[in-house]
C-alpha cells in the first residue's frame, strides 16, 4: 500500500512537533528563572566596585538623595555617576586599588556598569518620585540598606506585595521629612491615617485598579 505521506514529510512533522516541544519547554525554564530572580532575597549582589551602603550610609550619614539623585522628581532613583562618586574619592581613598575602576570610568568616559538589585518586570510602572511624595520611606520596600555591607533584594517586591500596601497605605506612611531615615518608626494609626487622607490615598478603589501600575 502506498504512503499516505512521504518519509520527508514525516520527518519534517517530526522535527516541528520536536522544536514546539522545545520552545515550550524553553518558556517554562524561562518564566520560572525569571520568578526565581525577583524571590531572591537577602543575596548580596556582586558589583563592578563593591560598594558599601553599610560604611557610607550607616557610618558616614550620607544621605540617599546624593547618589540617587532623581529619587524625589522621577519614576528611576537614579545610579550614582562617576562624578558623583568622585565628589569624594578625587581626594578621599582615591589611591586604593579598589577604585582603580572609578578612575578608569573618569579616563575612558564609559560609565560604570552597576548591576540593578531590585528588578521589576517590563510591564510594572513604579515612580519612586510619586511614593516620596507620599510618605513612603526607602526602608519600606529597601530594607535597612544602611546595615548592608552590600545591597541585596529585602522585599519580593511581587505582586501581592505591593497589593498588601496599595490595599492599607497608612500602615506604612511616614512624614515626608522621614522618607529618606532608616530608622524613623511607624507614627500611631490615627496620625498614620492623616497622613493616608494628606496624601489622598482614601481610595482603595483607585489604588488597586490595574491602570495604576499596568500602562
Amino acid at each position: 500500500m502506498t504512503a499516505v505521506f512521504s518519509r520527508r514529510a514525516v520527518l519534517v512533522v517530526r522535527l516541528a512537533v520536536l522544536a514546539l516541544l522545545g520552545l515550550c519547554v524553553a518558556t517554562v525554564l524561562l518564566f520560572v528563572w525569571r520568578a526565581r530572580a525577583y524571590e531572591q532575597l537577602g543575596e548580596p549582589i556582586t558589583q563592578p566596585i563593591p560598594f558599601s551602603h553599610k560604611h557610607h550610609v550607616g557610618d558616614d550619614g550620607i544621605d540617599c538623595r546624593y547618589c540617587h539623585t532623581t529619587v524625589e522628581t522621577a519614576a528611576h532613583a537614579g545610579l550614582p555617576s562617576t562624578a558623583v562618586c568622585l565628589g569624594c574619592h578625587s581626594q578621599l581613598f582615591r589611591d586604593q586599588p579598589l577604585l582603580a575602576l572609578l578612575h578608569r570610568s573618569e579616563a575612558s568616559h564609559q560609565p560604570i556598569a552597576w548591576q540593578r538589585v531590585h528588578v521589576l518586570p517590563e510591564f510594572v510602572y513604579f515612580n519612586h518620585g510619586v511614593h516620596v511624595a507620599k510618605g513612603v520611606a526607602c526602608v519600606e520596600c529597601h530594607g535597612r540598606v544602611d546595615q548592608m555591607p552590600l545591597a541585596w533584594r529585602a522585599r519580593p517586591l511581587q505582586m501581592q506585595w505591593c497589593l498588601d500596601c496599595h490595599r492599607d497605605p497608612a500602615a506604612r506612611l511616614r512624614p515626608t521629612s522621614q522618607a529618606f531615615s532608616m530608622d524613623a518608626p511607624l507614627p500611631p494609626p490615627d496620625q498614620a491615617g492623616l497622613l493616608a487622607r494628606e496624601a489622598h490615598l482614601e481610595s482603595r478603589r483607585r489604588m488597586t485598579d490595574c491602570s495604576t501600575c499596568h500602562r
